[in-house]
């Protein structure tokens, strides 16, 4: 099988190309660099940048069986501070670039008959403080979700994760010392922060033959944060 993903350089993405691999599929991954993923036996690697796409020197496969659009960033400001610019960096990056990634590799996942896999956050549905500009932006992705799933049944399927706070290097901040992570670990139901093989690991799942009667779904794979209160 043939998997295009875009973001793997690190975090949730290169875990999600280690997997892929690891069962023996073709990967082309597109990423500001090749990162993690450099030593992922079956990958193909193109220098790529997400606010500003170009597809031109991009080779596919006649067939695509899936694409994974994972670039990430956390953009935590209180309201007030956020500007316009933060927006619309916002919704470029994860809006944009996920709409020209699925145009770009449209007609190789119809003959593949292939599956689409996107990334929101668990603050789209769950309120959250300082969370406006990203939590507007994955908004739009899970309405982009559930359109592209009717628009596309029964050849391509469309669904997205909805994960809470990963230790990836974007949240290095978040978890930068053992007071910081108990604490984030305790708001969540099931006691700790997910890693990337948690996410990686439904993105493949969402990917693969097991699953070909899920579309148009936004999956939360959170801890249990946001469905569950336990205290």
């Amino acid at each position: 099988m043939n998997y295009l993903v875009i973001g793997g350089s690190k975090g949730i993405g290169a875990e999600i190309c280690s997997q892929l691999s690891e069962e023996g599929h073709s990967v082309i991954m597109l990423a500001r660099s090749e990162g993690n993923s450099s030593a992922i036996p079956g990958l193909t690697y193109h220098e790529f940048d997400v606010l500003n796409p170009d597809f031109s020197g991009v080779q596919l496969p006649n067939e695509l069986h899936g694409l994974v659009y994972c670039p990430g960033s956390i953009n935590l400001k209180p309201f007030h501070r956020l500007s316009e610019n933060d927006f619309e960096s916002d919704y470029r990056l994860h809006v944009l670039g996920a709409i020209k990634s699925v145009q770009f590799a449209l007609p190789q996942l119809k003959n593949g008959r292939g599956s689409i896999v996107f990334f929101s956050t668990v603050a789209v549905q769950t309120g959250m403080p300082f969370h406006a500009s990203i939590a507007m932006a994955k908004g739009a992705v899970e309405g982009l979700t559930r359109s592209l799933a009717a628009e596309y049944a029964p050849h391509i399927r469309v669904n997205c994760i909805a994960p809470s706070l990963t230790d990836t290097s974007l949240a290095e901040k978040l978890l930068s010392t053992n007071e910081k992570r108990d604490s984030a670990a305790k708001r969540h139901p099931l006691g700790r922060v997910g890693s990337p093989r948690d996410l990686a690991s439904m993105a493949t799942f969402l990917l693969g033959e097991h699953a070909t009667w899920i579309s148009g779904q936004i999956i939360g794979v959170d801890g249990g944060m946001g469905k569950l209160k336990t205290n």
